[in-house]
């Protein structure tokens, strides 16, 4: 029997009659053995094997030689390939990966120069002490941090129809403004708006007006910005020692200061979901937003329950 003639008396396509016929002249009848259909109903990787990939937290993925920078599952499909010479499709990389308790997630930067063991002192024992002296001065700890923003910024989605992009509206002019800001767990802000850049006697300017509206001696926590450090700043503190005192946090560690969260909360809801059509209408969104988060001292405390900066909160 040909077998455009099998296929019709079997009521198949001729092609899953090719494909029997060469599966039986390459590898006999046990080719021919049927299977179950469907996603396997067991893992097809060994144990030890499994164990291996989920060693993918550790490292990313250039750092193992794979021409990929994060962890999507095209680039862990050729890691099994490498290692085990298991061929997955994509579809089973991620059913897999979320059976391993991993997710897709936005990851956050660090950068390669911070240094592990100052992070850990600042942790184990430099913290420590400011919160220890701060008791015993009566004074509020405070975090503190600058950003520019600019009339560009945009965060968030809009609903459209299917495969057209949303057009938004907007200014092909580009301005921007900077802040200056300080958080406390106690759910205090204070902040300050300004054109420009950031020079130390805009620093001194704001810490004129924060010690003044402060009725306790101010234990300001700020990185190692070139600002901080200069030696006007330092002239000026070492004037004002009853009443404020500047301390470091390691340098490039900017995911362990809660002012942080502040800047990504104005970044996105001030500036990202608002348009503005001028440099005075972007001052004012940030003002406005700025003052409302002011008078609720439970947003700015919900800045300390990220993981990376919940020490603070004590």
């Amino acid at each position: 029997m040909i077998q455009v003639e099998a296929a019709r008396v079997f009521r198949v396509s001729p092609q899953s009659v090719s494909t029997w016929v060469r599966a039986y002249r390459e590898h006999g009848t046990t080719a021919l053995v049927s299977k179950p259909r469907g996603r396997p109903r067991q893992i097809q990787l060994a144990p030890h094997q499994a164990a291996t990939v989920r060693l993918l937290t550790d490292q990313c993925p250039d750092q193992i030689k794979l021409p990929f920078f994060l962890w999507t599952r095209e680039a862990v499909e050729p890691l099994l390939v490498e290692r085990f010479g298991v061929r997955l499709s994509v579809w089973t990389v991620g059913r897999y990966l979320r059976r391993w308790g991993f997710m897709p997630q936005k990851p956050i930067r660090r950068p390669y120069e911070q240094d592990p063991q100052a992070v850990q002192q600042w942790l184990d024992t430099e913290y420590p002490a400011i919160r220890a002296q701060a008791r015993a001065e009566g004074a509020e700890i405070h975090w503190g941090d600058e950003m520019g923003l600019h009339s560009d910024h945009q965060a968030g989605r809009t609903w459209g129809k299917r495969w057209q992009t949303p057009v938004v509206p907007g200014t092909g002019q580009r301005f921007g403004c900077n802040m200056i800001s300080t958080v406390t767990h106690q759910g205090h802000l204070s902040f300050m708006v300004f054109p420009g850049r950031f020079t130390a006697t805009v620093f001194l300017g704001f810490l004129q007006r924060l010690v003044r509206q402060r009725k306790r001696k101010v234990f300001l926590i700020v990185d190692r910005h070139s600002v901080h450090r200069a030696a006007q700043t330092n002239r000026w503190l070492a004037q004002h020692d009853d009443q404020i005192r500047l301390f470091f946090l390691p340098a490039y560690s900017p995911e362990m200061n809660p002012d942080e969260l502040l800047n990504h909360d104005v970044k996105a809801n001030a500036v990202g979901r608002k348009r503005a059509a001028s440099l005075e209408d972007l001052v004012i969104n940030l003002r406005g937003y700025l003052r409302s988060t002011q008078r609720q001292p439970a947003v700015v405390q919900r800045y300390f329950r990220k993981p990376a900066v919940q020490y603070a909160a004590g």
